[in-house]
């Protein structure tokens, strides 16, 4: 099968997001193996960072070891020894040969091993600005630097991702502005223009705007399209997450692509392509 890339469709091209570095739904996730399988092939691939007590980042999602780990207890209370020294866990909780990578791992990993000059892997900073200090700051910026063409940093405080990107010469940044009950407020008022262009001016600096793809179909049923103002801004869109490909998210993806997001961020990208570019 061909690579899970992208879709082309009406003359755009809709990039295929391998969430949490899956190329298909059974995959475990932050892998080194799939990331850069897909970096090597110029696919967009997503990982989360969360700060861990060494100062440096741990590529996880979750702020506890618990559900995606062999450890126990919170990540910022383990070095980076520790957490070296723990193994990923695959979508059953059952440990895998696989041990949990930091930032400078996965960035090392990615300068030796190399990158299509397509890939791009997003950095999904999964804190606030509180999280941060200058040795943490600082650790950023060294990891990221020989390869900060192939990286666009990511979250949902702007201000947390302008600090890192300004150490980061060179890196990309995003804006996720869907938060807790972003659907449902949003349902309620009705208010979906003024909810885009907040984040747009929020994040003046952002290249991607993360969307809930829930509330761009939902925005749509209202009458208002949440894309054309990201476009005539100059930026794009992702939208996020299609867990599984199936005859319910089909209809959805269509949407989707007729809507003209610029990526679908899914946790199963090969069976997306599957249907998709058939």
């Amino acid at each position: 099968m061909s690579a899970p890339l992208h879709i082309e469709r009406n003359g755009h091209r809709t990039w295929i997001k391998w969430h949490r570095g899956r190329r298909k739904a059974s995959d475990p996730v932050f892998t080194g193996k799939r990331i850069i399988e897909a970096m090597q092939l110029g696919a967009s691939v997503e990982v989360d960072l969360v700060v861990h007590g060494g100062a440096g980042f741990a590529v996880l999602h979750d702020l506890t070891l618990e559900r995606e780990t062999t450890g126990r207890g919170k990540v910022q209370a383990k070095s980076a020894d520790d957490l070296r020294g723990l193994f990923l866990r695959d979508n059953d909780g059952h440990p895998i040969d696989e041990n949990v990578m930091l930032l400078e791992d996965l960035c090392t990993l990615l300068s030796r091993q190399g990158a299509h000059p397509d890939a791009l892997l997003q950095l999904d900073f999964k804190q606030d600005l509180q999280a941060l200090n200058p040795e943490v700051i600082a650790n950023f910026a060294k990891c990221s630097f020989p390869v900060a063409k192939s990286l666009i940093l990511s979250g949902g405080d702007f201000d947390a991702i302008s600090v890192l990107a300004e150490a980061a010469p060179g890196i990309a940044t995003g804006y996720d502005p869907c938060y807790g009950e972003s659907l449902q407020r949003l349902q309620a008022d009705g208010d979906y223009m003024r909810f885009i262009e907040e984040a747009l001016n929020t994040a003046p600096d952002a290249r991607m705007i993360y969307l809930d793809y829930r509330i761009v179909l939902h925005a749509e049923d209202a009458g208002v399209d949440l894309i054309a103002p990201v476009h005539a801004s100059g930026r794009r869109v992702d939208a996020w997450t299609i867990n599984r490909v199936s005859p319910q998210t089909i209809p959805q993806i269509e949407r989707l692509l007729r809507l003209k997001v610029d990526q679908i961020t899914t946790d199963d990208p090969q069976g997306l392509a599957k249907v998709f570019n058939p």
